[in-house]
């Protein structure tokens, strides 16, 4: 940008997208505002949805924030172009407790994108939100076979198959693909949250108290009181086990 001043719309939003895989969601959100400003792009739309998201989970949103401009971006994706898979599974991470509306935008999704793993990894998560425990095995298993290495996209951030093992149960299988995903994306706050509840589960207390470090470092205001108003898992005894899990690890 500062060698070519004329620059496309387009460098807007690759400068958005670089924003939100460093976790700098509140710069994000204002470069691809203006992107879309000046040229009302599919992709841009679809980021700014998702940089709300993660800036409203990872506690870092101005406190009377909500979801209202996440769904509106969302929307604005699935009307741009209601063929392209990732519309859906952006608007279906942002019907949070929503359950059945969520699946049914990352099953329309999978009908579009059958070989995409994205599709798949997005179907695990909601799935293990929703407790359909053997569905989020299978559909984790697909996303791997189709592309093993998906958990580097950026744009899987939220949908890490690693948060999907974990809210299933299935501590240890989490483990590599949120560690993968960390270690080229290390800025994103709720894939370290999670790793933190993983480690805490299987007895590592010295790796969750590291990745609970983390966590605050990226924001030291976070609070487990707003986690658990904010995290989409359906049944209580799996939240309340969550969120003890984060507490022996020493958030608060």
């Amino acid at each position: 940008m500062r060698l070519n001043p004329r620059y496309p719309p387009w460098y807007l939003t690759e400068l958005g997208i670089a924003y939100h895989s460093t976790g700098r969601y509140t710069e994000a959100i204002a470069v691809l505002q203006e992107a879309i400003d000046r040229n009302n792009h599919i992709l841009a739309h679809g980021v700014l949805a998702l940089s709300y998201l993660l800036q409203w989970l990872s506690q870092q949103s101005p406190a009377a924030r909500t979801l209202d401009p996440a769904v509106a971006a969302g929307q604005r994706t699935v009307a741009l172009k209601d063929a392209w898979y990732f519309s859906h599974i952006t608007l279906g991470y942002l019907y949070q407790r929503q359950y059945e509306q969520a699946l049914a935008e990352i099953e329309r999704a999978v009908a579009l994108a059958p070989t995409e793993a994205l599709s798949y990894t997005a179907r695990a998560e909601v799935l293990s939100d929703m407790g359909r425990t053997e569905d989020t095995l299978a559909a984790a298993a697909q996303a791997q076979h189709l592309k093993p290495q998906f958990a580097e996209s950026h744009l899987g951030s939220v949908g890490s198959v690693g948060s999907a093992y974990a809210v299933a149960g299935h501590y240890q299988e989490a483990i590599a693909p949120l560690k993968q995903y960390l270690a080229r994306y290390p800025n994103i706050l709720p894939a370290h949250l999670m790793l933190a509840a993983v480690y805490s589960e299987v007895g590592q207390a010295a790796e969750a108290r590291a990745e609970a470090a983390e966590v605050l470092r990226l924001n030291p205001q976070f609070s487990l009181a707003v986690h658990r108003q904010r995290m989409p898992i359906k049944d209580p005894t799996v939240l309340e086990r969550h969120l003890a899990a984060l507490r022996t690890a020493g958030l608060q």
